[in-house]
């Protein structure tokens, strides 16, 4: 699947914009930042996890 064009970006935010209205809009938008930058976070985290259980693992059959 390609990424979304302007096209399909302007009719998604003019059903957008018909099914919520103007005023719940910037509500709607604020909360999905927040919610986008909190999964982000999210995954960096456990890919970190991941990376540092990699790397004990590693010490640890060096070790032996």
């Amino acid at each position: 699947m390609g990424s979304l064009g302007f096209q399909e970006i302007a009719v998604i935010m003019l059903i957008a914009l018909l099914i919520f209205g103007p005023k719940k809009l910037p509500e709607i938008g604020r909360t999905l930042g927040s919610a986008m930058r909190e999964l982000r976070k999210a995954a960096r985290d456990f890919s970190s996890s991941i990376e540092e259980l990699d790397r004990e693992d590693d010490h640890k059959k060096e070790s032996e």
